[in-house]
C-alpha cells in the first residue's frame, strides 16, 4: 500500500482549523507517508498562514515540502513520488491544495461540485511546461513514464538546475481552490484516482447520499466506496485494481448527524419521485406514440384500398360534416 492519509479534526498548530488529505504514492509509500505527516506543520508555520493569506501559505508550504525533502539525506535519492489532495478548513471556508490526479468533491444539496483540477501531461497548460523543461509526452505520460504532471517527490523528473522548482518536468506547486462553507454544503470526498477511474463526481455523490439516507456511519461509507469501486478480479489489472483511499467530511452546521441523514432521505425522496413522474411521461408518450402509428396505418390502408378498387371508397376518407 503506497497511500497515505491525514485528518485532523483540531490542528495543535491552530485549534481553529482542521486539516484533511489524501497521498497517493507511485514508486514506493517513502514521499507519501512522508509528507503525510510534515506537510500540515509545514503549512501551519509557513508566515503567510499566520498573516491569514491562506492560499499564498498553500503553494509555498507544498514548495518548501518538496525541496526539504530533496536536501534529506533518507530521501533525496527516493525514486518514488506522491499526489497529494489537500483540504483546510478554517474561518468557514475550505481551502483545496491539490497536485496530481487525486481529487476533492463537495456535494451541495444534493450535487457534486469540483473542488479541484487533475493534472494530466497531456493537458495544454502541463504539455507546455514540460517541453520547456526538455521533457515529452507519450500515451498521455511524462517521458513514457508517469501519468501525472504534478507531485511530490519523483526527483528524478526534477533536474533542471537553471528552471525553478514549479517549471520543472513533474512541478510540486498545488492549485488552489477557495470555497464558502455554505448551509448547503452536505460533505465533502477527498479521495486517490482509484475511485474516480470508476465512478464521476455525481455517481460517488450519489453513492454517499444514498448511505447517509440509510443512516450508514461516515467510516463504513468510505469502506464500501471503496468495495463499490473494486474490480472482482484484480489478476488482469486496469480499473478498480489500484491502490484506494478515501476520506469522507460531513458538515452539520450546528445540527445533529440525524439532521444530515434526514435531508439525504428527502433528497432520495425527491429523486424516487422525479424518476417515477418520468417514466409515467415516458409510457403516455409510448402510449400516445402507440396510437398514432395505428391511426397512420390504418389511413395508409385505406388509401391502398381506393387504389386497388378505385370504384369504392373506405370508410377512413370521409370526414367532417356534410353542409348544404
Amino acid at each position: 500500500m503506497e497511500d497515505a492519509h491525514t485528518h485532523i479534526l483540531t490542528l495543535a498548530e491552530d485549534k481553529d482549523a482542521a486539516f484533511f488529505a489524501v497521498y497517493d504514492g507511485h514508486g514506493g509509500s517513502k514521499i507519501a507517508s512522508h509528507v503525510s505527516k510534515h506537510l500540515h506543520k509545514t503549512l501551519v508555520r509557513r508566515p503567510e498562514y499566520k498573516q491569514g493569506n491562506y492560499e499564498a501559505a498553500f503553494v509555498k508550504s507544498f514548495l518548501e515540502a518538496d525541496d526539504a525533502m530533496r536536501k534529506d539525506e533518507t530521501l533525496k535519492d527516493e525514486m518514488s513520488g506522491s499526489t497529494a489532495i489537500t483540504a483546510l478548513y478554517r474561518n468557514n471556508k475550505l481551502f483545496v491544495g491539490n497536485i496530481g490526479d487525486s481529487r476533492c468533491i463537495a456535494c451541495c444539496s444534493g450535487l457534486a461540485e469540483a473542488l479541484s483540477i487533475d493534472h494530466k501531461p497531456g493537458d495544454s497548460l502541463e504539455r507546455d511546461r514540460i517541453e520547456q523543461a526538455g521533457g515529452f509526452v507519450e500515451f498521455n505520460r511524462v517521458n513514457g513514464n508517469l501519468a501525472l504532471s504534478r507531485a511530490f517527490g519523483d526527483f528524478a523528473f526534477k533536474n533542471s538546475i537553471e528552471l525553478p522548482p514549479d517549471r520543472q518536468m513533474i512541478s510540486p506547486k498545488p492549485d488552489v481552490v477557495v470555497r464558502e462553507v455554505s448551509e448547503d454544503l452536505m460533505f465533502v470526498v477527498l479521495a486517490c484516482d482509484g475511485i474516480w477511474d470508476v465512478l464521476s463526481n455525481q455517481e460517488v455523490a450519489d453513492f454517499v447520499i444514498s448511505k447517509l439516507a440509510a443512516g450508514i456511519e461516515p467510516e463504513i461509507i468510505c469502506e464500501e466506496l471503496m468495495t463499490r469501486c473494486l474490480a472482482p478480479d484484480s489478476s488482469m489489472g486496469g480499473l478498480g485494481c489500484d491502490n484506494m483511499t478515501v476520506i469522507l467530511v460531513c458538515f452539520l452546521h450546528n445540527q445533529t448527524y440525524d439532521k444530515l441523514v434526514e435531508d439525504c432521505i428527502q433528497i432520495e425522496k425527491i429523486r424516487e419521485d422525479t424518476r417515477l413522474r418520468l417514466i409515467r411521461e415516458a409510457d403516455e408518450k409510448s402510449k400516445d406514440e402507440d396510437a398514432a402509428n395505428i391511426f397512420e396505418d390504418s389511413v395508409s390502408n385505406g388509401a391502398k384500398n381506393n387504389e386497388e378498387n378505385p370504384g369504392q371508397q373506405s370508410d377512413t376518407n370521409f370526414t367532417g360534416d356534410a353542409t348544404d
